[in-house]
């Protein structure tokens, strides 16, 4: 397993090996023992798998507050994704910052987004599928979104996006009370 850092501190670039011939490739997309020789003790305790039909479909940017925090570790089954993470964390020094990174079936890269992070993508290629791992289980009450445009991503977008109508009425983050504090933030 291949660990790289990104510019937000905790967000992090997994790409496993791929062990491949002429019939495909297997690759081990998580363990929990190789990941805790990471430095990563990671509990999951669902997951998720959704299909967008049409390329430009965004989706995000989604959280989900404490009590029910989620982190997240992101990849592409089928086709290509752009993923994102932004740190809302009060009190970081990357607060209202974003990382992106493509994740598609070709390349294999995860992407690990801690709880304290906004999370959304936009599909590249129509019928692409995203599945991740989560921290905590799906708790609607603790759901919530940021505008998708107002963190100043380059989405990459030649035109307007496929939003659901929950993402289109999401909260600008110049309106948003993050419910996460930064670590050793006063």
């Amino acid at each position: 397993m291949q660990l790289e850092t990104t510019p937000l501190s905790g967000v992090l670039i997994l790409t496993p090996a791929r062990f491949g011939d002429e019939r495909g490739f297997f690759s081990e997309s998580w363990n929990k023992a190789r990941l805790a020789g990471l430095g990563l003790e990671i509990d999951f305790v669902q997951d998720n798998h959704s299909v967008s039909a049409r390329a430009g479909t965004l989706r995000g940017l989604h959280f989900q507050a404490p009590p029910h925090a989620q982190g997240k570790l992101v990849r592409c089954g089928r086709g290509r994704l752009f993923d994102v993470a932004v740190d809302i964390r009060k009190g970081s020094p990357t607060y209202g910052q974003w990382f992106g990174t493509e994740l598609s079936a070709g390349n294999g890269r995860q992407l690990w987004i801690p709880a304290g992070f906004l999370h959304g993508f936009v599909t590249r290629e129509a019928d692409t599928e995203i599945c991740y791992k989560c921290t905590d289980y799906y708790a609607p009450d603790c759901d919530g979104a940021v505008r998708w445009d107002s963190c100043g991503i380059d989405w990459g977008l030649a035109g307007d996006p496929v939003l659901s109508d929950k993402d289109a009425a999401a909260p600008a983050l110049a309106e948003f009370d993050s419910p996460f504090v930064c670590e050793g933030a006063a």
